[in-house]
Formats: C-alpha cells, sequence, structure tokens
C-alpha cells in the first residue's frame, strides 16, 4: 500500500435537473463521506460563478461545510480564482479553515476567473485585480500564511503561520512554468482542457525549483471518470457530460440533464467531434476498462496522482461510479 498511486476527487456540486443548489450541497457531502471510506486522499470543490448547473460558488463556505462533515480526507479549492478575490481575504478564509480543521485544508490557486466578463466585474467591481497580478497574488498569499515578520502591519488573522499547502492549478504551460518556478505542486485541467496536458506535465518537470513547501515536483491531472458495472451503462451515463458541452458551445447551459439513448438527435456530427476532442481525458466503462484507462493516463503522463471528475445526474449512480473509480486505483 505505500507504493499506491494517490487518488482524489474534483467536485463542482452539480445541481440534475429538478433539483436544488440544496441538493447539490447535500450530496457532495455525501459523496465526500463516501470518498473518505473508500480511501481518496483528498476532496477538492471549484469556484465558479453565474452558472444555473453549479453549487460551488462559495468555495470556502463549502469546503467549511465537508470539513466538518468528514474526518480525515483533505479538503480544499479545485480552485480558488485568486483574480477574483483579495488575497489577504483568501488567506483569512483559508487560516480559519486550517485552524478549524488543522492539517486537511489545501488551497489550490487558479488564475482564470471562472465565470464570464460582466459576472467577473460584478465579483470584483472593476478588473484591476486582474490574471496579470496572479503571481505576485500567489506570493503574497505565501506570506500571509508564513510566520509574522517584524514590523509586518498587514497580517492575516488567522492565517499567520498556518502554512496551508497551496497548489497551482491550470490548463495552459503558464500554469506549469509558474508552479515549477515557485516549487509548488501542480495540477492540470485535462478534464475540459487536455491539448498541453502532456507538454504542461514535462515542463513542470523540468522547470522546477525546490521550494520550503516541496523539495521535487508533484503533479496530478483530472480526468473525467465515469464508471458503471458495464461499458454500456457507463457510456449511457456520459452522456450527461456530453450533453452539457455541447450546451456549453451553444451558450445554452443549464442544470445537468439527465442520460440519454444516444447523441445522434441531439447534436450534429461536427458538434458530437468537438465534444471527443474536449472530452479526450475521460474513462468511461466497467472496472476493468477504468483501471486500464487509469494506468494509460497515468503512463502517459508520468504524474504523481489521478484526480477524478463525475458528472452524474443521478446520485447513487454518481456514489457507485466514484466506488468503482476508487477499486481501480487501488489496484494500479
Amino acid at each position: 500500500m505505500a507504493n499506491r498511486i494517490p487518488y482524489s476527487i474534483l467536485d463542482i456540486s452539480p445541481i440534475p435537473e429538478g433539483f436544488t443548489a440544496g441538493d447539490a450541497l447535500r450530496n457532495s457531502l455525501d459523496v465526500a463521506q463516501h470518498a473518505e471510506k473508500w480511501g481518496y486522499t483528498r476532496y477538492w470543490v471549484a469556484e465558479h460563478h453565474n452558472m444555473t448547473g453549479n453549487a460551488s460558488s462559495a468555495t470556502a463556505v463549502l469546503i467549511g461545510y465537508i470539513a466538518a462533515g468528514t474526518s480525515s480526507i483533505r479538503v480544499g479549492s479545485g480552485g480558488v480564482m485568486l483574480p477574483n478575490h483579495a488575497p489577504l481575504v483568501i488567506a483569512e478564509q483559508f487560516g480559519t479553515l486550517e485552524s478549524l480543521y488543522p492539517g486537511r485544508i489545501e488551497l489550490g490557486l487558479g488564475r482564470a476567473p471562472g465565470t464570464d466578463q460582466m459576472t467577473a466585474r460584478a465579483l470584483r467591481r472593476d478588473l484591476l485585480g486582474s490574471d496579470d497580478r496572479f503571481p505576485q497574488d500567489v506570493r503574497e498569499m505565501q506570506h500571509y500564511f508564513g510566520p509574522i515578520q517584524e514590523g509586518q502591519s498587514v497580517r492575516a488573522i488567522p492565517g499567520a503561520n498556518t502554512h496551508v499547502p497551496i497548489w497551482i492549478l491550470g490548463s495552459s504551460l503558464y500554469g506549469a512554468q509558474l508552479a515549477a518556478y515557485f516549487g509548488l505542486p501542480y495540477a492540470f485541467a485535462s478534464h475540459f482542457a487536455p491539448e498541453q496536458l502532456l507538454e504542461a506535465m514535462t515542463t513542470y518537470r523540468d522547470l522546477f525549483k525546490p521550494s520550503e513547501q516541496l523539495t521535487s515536483p508533484y503533479s496530478a491531472f483530472v480526468v473525467n471518470v465515469v464508471a458503471a458495472d458495464t461499458d454500456e451503462e457507463a457510456q449511457h451515463l456520459f452522456t450527461t457530460l456530453q450533453q452539457n458541452v455541447v450546451r456549453m458551445r451553444r451558450n445554452t447551459r443549464g442544470q445537468l440533464p439527465p442520460p440519454i439513448a444516444s447523441l445522434d438527435e441531439f447534436c450534429d456530427p461536427h458538434e458530437q467531434a468537438a465534444v471527443e476532442q474536449k472530452l479526450q481525458c475521460s474513462i468511461v466503462g466497467s472496472l476493468e476498462t477504468v483501471k486500464k484507462g487509469m494506468r494509460h493516463w497515468l503512463d502517459k503522463t508520468g504524474a504523481n496522482e489521478i484526480i477524478c471528475t463525475g458528472q452524474i445526474f443521478d446520485h447513487q449512480a454518481r456514489l457507485k461510479s466514484f466506488e468503482i473509480a476508487a477499486q481501480a486505483a487501488q489496484s494500479l
């Protein structure tokens, strides 16, 4: 077991059609509680805004809810979109979480807004906190989590001296380069932006500089996992996510739709091709299929950890999918 590949979950608290945000948030806690029993290392939630199908906008609040309802699994953000926030506010939030749940809280940081430009403006009131300041903001965050220095006038209380672990998240080479330069762990969002996955992983390892937090490179990638008793059942469940991607391209987003018999009547062949490209980092099938898929992507990326995400309409089917994924990961 000592050499087992760590496996984790990224959750956006999807809101299925006919359900509420409260239902989605309670489902997330239920998944996290099961994930803890199934040996998952960490449970991350992602910041999104102005999306009727996602309930994870108040990321720090949701992390506190999940941490309170679990006892050992690491809980964090995958991630907080730092340009939307003042670093001091995030340091205080996560310093508070770490003070309440010591040794279990993690802060994954991204430089995208996690929403559209109009909503980004509503979040920030102006766009001065742009992604151009991301490196400086990450450094400021590290400063707040470290020991208070003599003469330091602005301090994060709680936050100071908590040393909350920071991850850099990304879907391009920029994040890989920054994580390497700062000596931080790195996670790639290949579940929706797979194009630069392999190049980013190589870049991160090649450029990595040791830091106080991390002495050697540590990388993870996110993969869509939809698992069921049979490949056919899993493919049917997967049509939920496929529909979502098509609707995003059409700018007709909504709540998470139920699976359908076939995509042929839902979208055109060129849309299906676009979906296949966007979701190429997906593992869909039975236990054996998932096991082979995980091994394929781990060998291909050279990553240290696999992070599973799964947008499945039926909550019980979603639970079963994550259980099968855990069984597959344990056998690697």
